[in-house]
């Protein structure tokens, strides 16, 4: 055990240098920054399952059915999500770390290496989705007055459903790495957890959920409610939480305690069979993941003519990042994801009910394009924040290449801007054209978002390349994580700004001139003197965006010492 401690040991003082440190005010700053985001999140997730809870509490005989369904899920969701990003964590802690050679060259059994990496995993992958949970049960203590053994009882259960999915994930890992290499198997649990996603997110979309609230589907949900009192499996761990759970909600202790101490029996049986088996197959799998990263599929780069009429130097660069684009599994598996939400995001506007609605038709039809322009810039936010957001800290410690290369940084960051321009810029106007012929818009309003869209774009993807030049990462092991870091957060914030900024000073122009059209009426001259200041104003701000923060990174990137 003592060896296990000093393994653990670096871990632990990880945390005080990188936060704690007297001398790291700037860790300390981002930590407060972090913290208060956090626990902004963890209190509204409160206030929505107290408000919920509260609702459903008040539903005679149907209340306590619904919370009882909704304990049953959440933690059903708690648990496979537990065990899903295990096995993610584990693939790296156990198998893909880099320090891996160096500890396993220490005078320790390689089984002892393997309970300290377990732990780690353990924790790393079942932290953040506890704490961000316990504001759900906390919920139900409050809604049902429970005494402080709920709590209690809380907290043990999670842990010991923690336990239990990071033993299952680590067995799932160790068999499977000695019949495949650990690269393959992260790539292929990706490529089907990205799957899994898609298929739960469009049956649930397809599905309709507002019809919950449609009196005139109501007929149909109360034959659907009858389904909730259907037991959940007896077998998976999950359910013993949730009957730990719900029998303390209750008042019965006995059958609580009973129902823990089951899940805790079952938690000590994994960890036995983990360290045994890890003991015997460990070193062995660990020895089969020095392999070369076999790709899905060739890719051959491109040989347009854009291309061609590029200099030298610049054309390597643009083809380095479209094979480095392809070559990453991790990186256009997420096309998927962004196929998905194109699909939604147009479908969501398929099925309004606009008919239903008290304002008349062709305002609402209008207003709601006009709000879509926001929200195709927030949609757009997103998927810069995963694609063009880390581009520069794709580069990792090879950044010194790119430093001694015969091009100015400027250069480079163009190049970066101009090859993530052009899809987001394409993906963007489908959702804008797409949507606004299922709302009918008039013409004006087509074109005005068209436009805006055009402009938004680039100051966007500049505002993407730019911060994520000035703060990069190029130490991470996975490039699409520093998006969560002080600059992505920086980078979201500036772009909200950004983006409500050019709705609101075009809202009121954009709504005079829709008046106008429809009542077929003249404007003053003080009225067209606002309309194009107000849109000249939004032009100049669309033409900072893109310039101020690809300086603002090639400044920063130049003063980084590599």
């Amino acid at each position: 055990m003592k060896d296990v401690i000093t393994l653990l040991t670096p871990r632990i003082c990880s945390f005080k240098a990188k936060g704690f440190s007297k001398n790291n005010t700037g860790g300390l700053y981002k930590l407060l920054l972090f913290g208060t985001i956090g626990l902004l999140f963890w209190g509204g997730i409160f206030a929505v399952s107290l408000h919920v809870l509260s609702y459903f509490k008040e539903i005679a005989e149907l209340g306590d059915i619904l919370a009882c369904k909704l304990l049953s899920m959440v933690l059903l969701t708690f648990f496979f999500l537990l065990v899903f990003s295990s096995i993610l964590t584990s693939l790296s802690k156990l198998y893909l770390s880099r320090d891996l050679p160096l500890v396993h060259s220490m005078p320790v059994p390689s089984y002892k290496v393997f309970i300290a990496r377990w732990i780690e995993s353990t924790a790393d992958s079942s932290w953040m989705v506890i704490v961000y949970t316990l504001p759900v049960f906390i919920s139900y203590g409050i809604v049902y007055q429970t005494g402080p053994f709920f709590y209690f009882n809380v907290v043990m259960t999670l842990l010991s459903l923690s336990i239990i999915a990071s033993g299952i994930s680590a067995l799932l890992v160790i068999t499977a790495v000695n019949f495949l290499p650990a690269s393959r198997i992260r790539n292929i649990c990706i490529f089907i957890g990205l799957c899994f996603f898609l298929v739960l997110f469009f049956t649930f979309r397809f599905l309709r959920p507002e019809r919950l609230v449609d009196p005139e589907a109501f007929a149909t949900v109360l034959v659907y409610l009858k389904t909730l009192k259907t037991p959940a499996p007896p077998y998976l761990p999950s359910t013993w939480a949730f009957d730990s759970m719900k029998a303390l909600l209750y008042g019965n202790l006995t059958e609580g305690m009973f129902q823990v101490a089951l899940s805790w029996s079952f938690a000590g049986l994994m960890v036995f069979m983990v360290i045994i088996i890890a003991e015997a197959v460990y070193f062995k799998g660990l020895s089969k993941t020095r392999t070369v990263q076999a790709r899905l599929f060739n890719y051959r780069a491109p040989n347009s003519l854009f291309l061609k009429s590029l200099s030298r130097p610049v054309r390597a660069f643009a083809v380095k990042e479209i094979k480095t684009f392809f070559r990453d599994q991790t990186q256009w598996s997420q096309l998927f994801l962004v196929a998905a939400l194109i699909v939604i995001y147009i479908y969501n506007f398929n099925v309004l009910p606009l008919e239903k609605a008290p304002i008349k038709t062709v305002y609402l039809q209008n207003l709601l394009s006009f709000l879509n322009m926001g929200l195709a810039g927030f949609v757009l936010t997103a998927v810069a924040a995963r694609f063009a957001y880390p581009a520069v800290s794709t580069e990792k410690e090879a950044f010194w290449l790119v430093k001694s290369a015969p091009i100015p940084l400027k250069n480079y960051l163009w190049i970066k801007f101009i090859i993530y321009y052009l899809p987001l810029l394409i993906l963007t106007e489908i959702l804008i054209v797409a949507t606004n012929i299922l709302l009918k818009v008039s013409p004006f309003m087509m074109g005005l978002s068209i436009i805006n869209i055009f402009f938004m774009v680039p100051g966007v993807v500049s505002m993407g390349i730019g911060l994520g030049a000035a703060y990069p990462d190029f130490k991470s092991e996975n490039p699409a994580q520093t998006v969560t870091s002080f600059g992505g957060l920086l980078f979201m914030m500036v772009c909200a700004g950004y983006i409500g900024a050019v709705i609101i000073i075009e809202a009121g122009p954009v709504y005079n001139l829709f008046m106008a059209g429809i009542k077929e009426t003249g404007l003053s001259a003080f009225m067209w003197i606002w309309i194009i200041g107000s849109f000249a104003i939004a032009f100049i701000i669309n033409i900072l965006a893109i310039v101020l923060p690809m300086k603002f990174g090639e400044k920063k990137l130049s003063r980084l010492l590599i």
